[in-house]
C-alpha cells in the first residue's frame, strides 16, 4: 500500500483544490467523476426571484455552485447589488465565493462546528425570522432541513434550485480500485456520491479509510457497511486532507513531530 493512492471523487473545479492539498501532503491522487453539476435554465420563478432581489432580507446560500449561479444571475440582473441583505454560506468555500464574486460580507457558522446546515442553524441571526423574506439558493433535491428549520421559524421562504446532480459511473480504472479496496483512503463529503458509489464497493473497500466531513455522513456510511469512517473537521480541502494524514499512522507521527519542534 506504499503507493496506493487517495481516492476522490469531489464534483466541479473544487476537485482540483483538494487534490492539490492532498498530494501536498506527499500522497498520490486519483480522482474519479462520478457527478455533474449542471445550472438550471432560467425559469419564471427564477426571474422573479432576480427581478425582487431587493426585498430579501437574508439570502442562504448551500453551496460554491449554488454560489456562482447567483452571482451570474445577479451580474445580469443587479449591476449593483441592494443594500440591507444578509448573506450566510453552509461553508467556507461558498463564503468564498460569494465574497469574491460578490464582495459581500458572508455569515458562517462558528469556527469548529463543522460546515452544516444544523451548524449553520445554530446562528443567533437565523433563530427568529417573524415575517422576514429569506431566499434559500440551493440545488434540486438536497436535504429538506434547511428550509424547513427557516419556514418553521417564521421566514417567508423562497427556495430556489439553481442547478442539479448528475450520477456519473465512475471509469473502469476507478472501479477496479473500488473493486480491490487497493487505495489508502477514500474521500467523500457528500450523501449522495457516497451511496453512489457503495454500489461498486468490496468487502476489502469497506475495510479501507473513509474520510467524510460530518458526523451525519459518517453515520450514514456505517449504514452502507463502510467499518473505518473518519470524521474531518469540516468539507474544506485543508480539513479533509488533514483527516487523510491523521489516518495514516506513520504520516501522523511525522506531523506530531514537526509540530513539537516548532
Amino acid at each position: 500500500m506504499a503507493n496506493a493512492p487517495v481516492l476522490i471523487c469531489r464534483p466541479g473545479p473544487r476537485a482540483a483544490a483538494l487534490a492539490e492539498a492532498i498530494a501536498a501532503r506527499g500522497y498520490v491522487v486519483e480522482r474519479g467523476e462520478v457527478m455533474a453539476l449542471e445550472p438550471l435554465p432560467e425559469s419564471q420563478a427564477h426571474r422573479n426571484a432576480w427581478l425582487d432581489f431587493d426585498r430579501f432580507r437574508r439570502v442562504v446560500v448551500v453551496s460554491p455552485f449554488a454560489a456562482e449561479c447567483l452571482a451570474e444571475a445577479l451580474d445580469r440582473y443587479w449591476p449593483q447589488l441592494p443594500v440591507g441583505i444578509d448573506y450566510y454560506a453552509v461553508g467556507a468555500a461558498t463564503a468564498e465565493v460569494l465574497h469574491r464574486e460578490l464582495g459581500v460580507r458572508v455569515h458562517l457558522p462558528p469556527a469548529g462546528d463543522g460546515d452544516t446546515s444544523e451548524a449553520l442553524l445554530g446562528l443567533g441571526s437565523l433563530q427568529r425570522l417573524d415575517e422576514q423574506p429569506v431566499l434559500l439558493a440551493a440545488g434540486e433535491g438536497g436535504r429538506a432541513l434547511l428550509g424547513d428549520t427557516l419556514a418553521a421559524r417564521g421566514a417567508q421562504l423562497t427556495r430556489l434550485a439553481l442547478y442539479r446532480r448528475r450520477l456519473l459511473d465512475p471509469d473502469a480504472a476507478f472501479r477496479r480500485r473500488l473493486a480491490s479496496g487497493d487505495y489508502r483512503a477514500l474521500v467523500a463529503s457528500s450523501g449522495e456520491i457516497l451511496e453512489h458509489l457503495a454500489r461498486w464497493c468490496s468487502r476489502a473497500a469497506l475495510h479501507q479509510p473513509l474520510i467524510v466531513s460530518s458526523t451525519r455522513l459518517a453515520t450514514l456510511a456505517g449504514t452502507l457497511g463502510f467499518r473505518r469512517p473518519v470524521v474531518a473537521a469540516g468539507a474544506t480541502p485543508a480539513a479533509l486532507a488533514k483527516a487523510v494524514a491523521e489516518e495514516d499512522p506513520e504520516r501522523a507521527d511525522v506531523d506530531h513531530d514537526d509540530l513539537e519542534k516548532g
